[in-house]
C-alpha cells in the first residue's frame, strides 16, 4: 500500500507543477459548453419573412396582424413586404431572407366562400432547424386563424394539454452534464496511461523496474493517481459550469453527494478505460492520435448532445456499452431533474463495475519491463 501511495504522491506531483497541463484539461471542456451552450439549441429571433400580398383584403390585413403580434411577442421573424413572388423565392435562394409567405390573389373571397383558402409558405430546407421553426410557426398561426370566433358550447375536438415536469432548459444546461464527461475524459487521456508511456519514451520507467515493486501496484497508483486528477477536474468544471449555465441545484446537500458518488465514479472508470487501452502501447504518439477518435466514439453516442432513442440499432448497441452515456445519464439526473441518489445508483454501479473489471484485465496485462 505504501509503494502505490509513493506513485500517487508522485504523479500528483508532477500535475501540480504544471499548471498549463491543469488548465488544458478544463479550459476546452469549458469553452465546448460556452460556444456551443450559446450556438446551439437557442430559438429562432428576428428571421426575416418575406410576405408577398397579392389579395390586400381583409383576410390577408389578419395574417399580416398575426405576424405583427409573433414579432412583438416571440420575435421569431419579422416581416419584409414584397410586391413579386418571384423576386421572394429569389431571395430565399440566395439567403436574404429566411422564408416567405404567399397570400394569392381572391385569398379573402376564398376564405368567406370557405373554398378551400390556402397561403403558401417558401423554406430553405438546406436548413432543417430554421425551415422546421418557420413551419410550425406557420402551422400554429394558420391553426389560429381556422378556429371560428365564437366557439360552439360543445366542443367536440379534443384538446391536448401539455404538462412540463421542468421548465424551460436552455441548451447550455443540457450541455452541461456532457462537459463535465467530457472534462473528465481529457483528464483520463492525459493521466490515464499516458504519463507512463511518455515515461517510458524518456526512460524514466527504469526508476519503477529496480524497485520491489508489483505490476498490481504500479497499475493501481496510477490508476489511482489519474482518478484522483479527473475527480479535481470534475468538481471544477461542475462547479464552474453550474455557475455559467445557471444551475442551483448543486448547492442541495443531496445533489451534492450525489454528485460526489457520480464524480468519483467517473473519472475511476474512465481512467481504468484508458488505461487498459493504452496498457501494451509503446509509441507516445498512439494515444495522442487516437484521441479525436475515442472522443467521436464515446462522447456523440452519450446522449449528450442528442437523444438516443435517435440513433440507429449499432449505434444504440455502443451507447450501451459506453461509461459515457452513463456518467451522461447520471449528471443529467441530478443537475437537471433534481433527483435523488436512487435515480443515480444504476450509473454508478455500472460505472464501479466497469471500473473494477477494466482494472482486472489491465493487470495481467501490463508489462513490467523496459
Amino acid at each position: 500500500m505504501n509503494r502505490t501511495l509513493a506513485i500517487i504522491e508522485r504523479e500528483m506531483r508532477k500535475f501540480f507543477r504544471s499548471p498549463a497541463l491543469m488548465m488544458v484539461s478544463m479550459i476546452f471542456p469549458l469553452v465546448q459548453l460556452i460556444v456551443l451552450g450559446n450556438a446551439f439549441g437557442g430559438k429562432i429571433r428576428d428571421a426575416k419573412m418575406g410576405v408577398v400580398d397579392e389579395d390586400h383584403g381583409t383576410q390577408a390585413v389578419r395574417i399580416k396582424e398575426a405576424f405583427d403580434a409573433v414579432r412583438s411577442t416571440a420575435r421569431t421573424f419579422v416581416t419584409v413586404p414584397y410586391t413579386d413572388e418571384v423576386k421572394a423565392r429569389e431571395d430565399v435562394r440566395n439567403g436574404k431572407i429566411q422564408g416567405a409567405v404567399i397570400i394569392p390573389a381572391q385569398y379573402s373571397k376564398m376564405v368567406y366562400e370557405k373554398n378551400h383558402p390556402r397561403i403558401a409558405l417558401i423554406v430553405d430546407n438546406s436548413d432543417n432547424f430554421m425551415s422546421s421553426t418557420m413551419t410550425t410557426t406557420l402551422t400554429q398561426l394558420t391553426d389560429a386563424l381556422n378556429q371560428p370566433d365564437i366557439e360552439p358550447r360543445l366542443l367536440q375536438q379534443t384538446a391536448l394539454d401539455v404538462v412540463e415536469l421542468y421548465p424551460y432548459i436552455e441548451y447550455m444546461k443540457y450541455l452541461l452534464p456532457g462537459s463535465i464527461a467530457l472534462a473528465m475524459f481529457v483528464s483520463a487521456m492525459i493521466g490515464g496511461g499516458m504519463l507512463y508511456i511518455d515515461d517510458k519514451a524518456r526512460g524514466v520507467h527504469e526508476g519503477y523496474l529496480v524497485t520491489p515493486i508489483t505490476k498490481a501496484e504500479l497499475v493501481f497508483g496510477l490508476n489511482g493517481a489519474g482518478a484522483i486528477k479527473g475527480v479535481l477536474t470534475g468538481v471544477v468544471i461542475t462547479m464552474i459550469g453550474s455557475l455559467l449555465a445557471g444551475v442551483g441545484t448543486i448547492f442541495n446537500f443531496g445533489t451534492i453527494v450525489g454528485l460526489l458518488l457520480m464524480i468519483v465514479a467517473t473519472a475511476t472508470a474512465f481512467n481504468a478505460m484508458m488505461f487498459l487501452m493504452m496498457v501494451r502501447v509503446e509509441d507516445p504518439l498512439v494515444p495522442r492520435a487516437t484521441f479525436g477518435i475515442l472522443n467521436t466514439l464515446l462522447f456523440f453516442p452519450s446522449g449528450s448532445i442528442y437523444p438516443i432513442e435517435a440513433f440507429p440499432g449499432w449505434l444504440r448497441a455502443i451507447a450501451i456499452v459506453d461509461p459515457f452515456t452513463y456518467a451522461v445519464h447520471g449528471f443529467k439526473a441530478l443537475l437537471l431533474k433534481e433527483t435523488g441518489l436512487s435515480a443515480i445508483m444504476p450509473d454508478v454501479i455500472y460505472l464501479s463495475v466497469f471500473a473494477v473489471g477494466t482494472l482486472a484485465l489491465a493487470v495481467p496485462l501490463f508489462k513490467r519491463t523496459l
